[in-house]
């Protein structure tokens, strides 16, 4: 539990007074064990310190902004250069066009760039690019996807009605017939079919997409003239140095990105074809800070890392690495633990825990230990980490899996978590 003297508790004490329900989205109360802490001094590297002064690996980076480390020293020189020189003016610099051909370089599908803040922003632009290339209003995306916090796709539905939700007819991820029946009864309807570059829902197994799905979807498109749209807003640059979807050899029409784009800088994407060209240039898009010209500095030079490191081969190693030592070390202590998803995004659940008390047990163990986790999100791997800091893990968790082994009989449940449950989503 925190400790009632503590800097957190203090805080987490004013912000109930100021801040509806102490805090909001996914570091709301209740979403995490007691223990966790709520707010964090600084990050370094690899690891973040909490306002008590307590250090950790970060397993979360951040949901997965950090991609080359906290406070990378280029990445934040060049961010700090060019807020010397200017950053949020009244128009942008000369930096969007360097940006937008940096990433039509490295993006196979992409002829083309616009860029906003969050991934939700990225995300309902696709949906509206869509709308406007085919005039048309259906969107089929795969239950339980998450693709932001904008009304249309937001998980919790307090505050929306209906028709914000409308037009919309969702498939099983992965299910060639699901998503062809979804197409069927979109008619002649269907604007786009959004994407997630694996199964990443919350609180259940992660799964990597079938490239015969992937295809269909493609195909599917291709026939009815609706757009393909790859929501590469978690996974972007985490798997692949181009889309996701690249992998398995299947272009979209349009991606998303955002989160590490620019190292945790606030900056996200949409991308595109010329196909959709026409009407990316027609729907009216914009926000005071979309054309900030730090971030866009930041991303410049996190795309130069992309390009020019073994980034992407170091943290699939680690990734790699951390499943195994993972697989090896609970199965000495008896548990069962699924780990799916990429290496480089890891989800741990535990079998025979439907309630998550021994995934909430586990995470707690494992921030005792130096180490945080997370009890029913993907995780994610940085380029900032060592084979030590991996050892690390697996040394905090050969504990944590003996402390879980001593209390399990005497868990409690944990609160439900009910509306990020698969079945409210």
């Amino acid at each position: 539990m925190t400790h009632s003297n503590s800097r957190d508790a203090e805080l987490r004490a004013r912000a109930e007074a100021v801040i509806p329900g102490g805090m909001y989205g996914h570091q709301s109360t209740g979403l995490l064990p007691d223990d966790y802490p709520q707010f964090f001094a600084r990050g370094q590297g690899a690891h973040i310190w909490d306002v008590d002064g307590r250090r950790y690996l970060d397993l979360m980076c951040a949901y997965g902004p950090n991609l080359f480390g906290y406070a990378d020293p280029g990445i934040d020189a060049a961010y700090v250069r060019q807020l010397a020189l200017g950053d949020t003016l009244t128009g942008p610099t000369a930096l969007i066009v360097e940006l937008a051909e940096a990433f039509v370089a490295l993006v196979g599908h992409a002829d083309w760039a616009m860029f906003c803040k969050n991934g939700t922003d990225a995300t309902t632009m696709a949906l509206t690019t869509a709308r406007a290339h085919t005039r048309r209003r259906v969107v089929i995306r795969a239950k339980g996807a998450y693709h932001g916090a904008a009304p249309w796709c937001v998980p919790r539905p307090a505050g929306t009605i209906d028709s914000d939700r409308s037009h919309q007819i969702f498939c099983d991820y992965n299910d060639v017939a699901s998503l062809e029946t979804a197409v069927a009864q979109a008619g002649d309807d269907l604007a786009c079919i959004f994407a997630a570059p694996f199964k990443h829902d919350a609180f259940i197994d992660q799964a990597e997409p079938g490239p015969a799905y992937a295809r269909r979807a493609r195909e599917l498109c291709d026939a009815t003239g609706a757009l393909l749209v790859v929501d590469d807003v978690r996974a972007g640059l985490r798997l692949a140095r181009d889309c996701s979807w690249s992998k398995i050899g299947v272009q979209p029409d349009l991606s998303t990105w955002g989160k590490c784009i620019a190292n945790g800088h606030g900056l996200s994407a949409l991308l595109g074809n010329d196909k959709a060209r026409k009407a990316a240039a027609a729907i009216y898009v914009t926000g005071s800070f979309w054309y900030q010209a730090a971030p866009m500095a930041a991303a410049l030079e996190t795309l130069r890392l992309v390009r020019d490191t073994d980034y992407l081969e170091q943290i699939t190693a680690l990734g790699e690495r951390l499943r195994a030592g993972l697989a090896e070390r609970a199965a000495v202590a008896g548990f069962s633990l699924r780990q799916t998803g990429p290496a480089v995004m890891p989800l741990f659940l535990f079998d025979d825990d439907p309630d998550l008390r021994r995934g909430f047990c586990f995470a707690s163990e494992m921030l005792e230990r130096g180490v945080y986790t997370h009890p029913w999100h993907n995780m994610f791997l940085c380029a900032a980490m060592t084979p030590a800091d991996i050892e690390t893990a697996l040394d905090a968790a050969e504990g944590a899996f003996a402390a879980l082994k001593r209390q399990a009989p005497t868990l409690s449940p944990v609160p439900k978590l009910a509306f990020l449950t698969p079945t409210a989503r």
